[in-house]
């Protein structure tokens, strides 16, 4: 942007394309506020959600030991279990920002999925403590990819923000600068000119008169 001719066109133009950078720094600056604070939502979740899922884990297999003393090895009734098929995911925009959004409806009550003659108590409550684990699982896996993509964003706006802030805008601040000062100079020297131009023709004009 150096070098550009100081001309009063070219002047207009600096300072539209400054309003521009910094009109684009305030909503850029704006963005990564509200990223920030929906970023910070988010990770006090994922704390909660992290010591629920060590006490919901810690609880499983202590109920899973349980059901293999009453019950030795319960691998057939593992077989038995179905595989999940009823989660999905959609999206949902933050500021132009993707996150995940996981959507599964929990049951009222939990169904064991294998007959009663070959089990007991143990081994349903192991179950149903794991479907416990699977649903926080499920939670906890959408708010660490938010969290994740929030971060990327915030840190994407920064540099975005910061490179407004402390190279294009002062760039356009010193252009406007410069071209002013130009453009003030010529006209002070246009003024002289003129000014001298009148008062040479006022000396012709008084000698054609006399």
């Amino acid at each position: 942007m150096s070098g550009v001719p100081a001309t009063k066109g070219n002047l207009i133009k600096a300072r539209k394309s400054l309003a521009l950078a910094q009109n684009g720094y305030e909503l850029m600056d704006r963005k990564r506020n509200i990223l920030v604070k929906e970023m910070m939502a988010e990770v006090e979740t994922v704390k909660k959600l992290r010591d629920q899922i060590t006490d919901a884990y810690a609880t499983g297999y202590f109920l899973l030991q349980q059901a293999n003393v009453y019950s030795g090895v319960i691998d057939r009734v593992a077989r038995r279990t179905k595989i999940e098929s009823s989660i999905h995911v959609t999206y949902r925009s933050v500021m132009g920002v993707e996150v995940p959004k996981v959507i599964y409806h929990a049951p009222d009550h939990y169904e064991v999925p294998y007959g009663m003659e070959d089990t007991n108590a143990a081994i349903d409550e192991a179950y149903i403590q794991f479907q416990k684990v699977k649903e926080i699982t499920m939670v906890l896996a959408e708010v660490d990819n938010t969290v994740y993509r929030l971060a990327h964003a915030i840190s994407t706006t920064q540099k975005r923000a910061n490179a407004l802030k402390n190279i294009v805008i002062p760039r356009y601040q010193e252009q406007i600068r410069v071209m002013t000062a130009d453009l003030e100079e010529k006209e002070r020297e246009e003024f002289s000119r003129m000014k001298v131009i009148k008062a040479n023709k006022e000396k012709q004009a008084k000698r054609a008169a006399a």
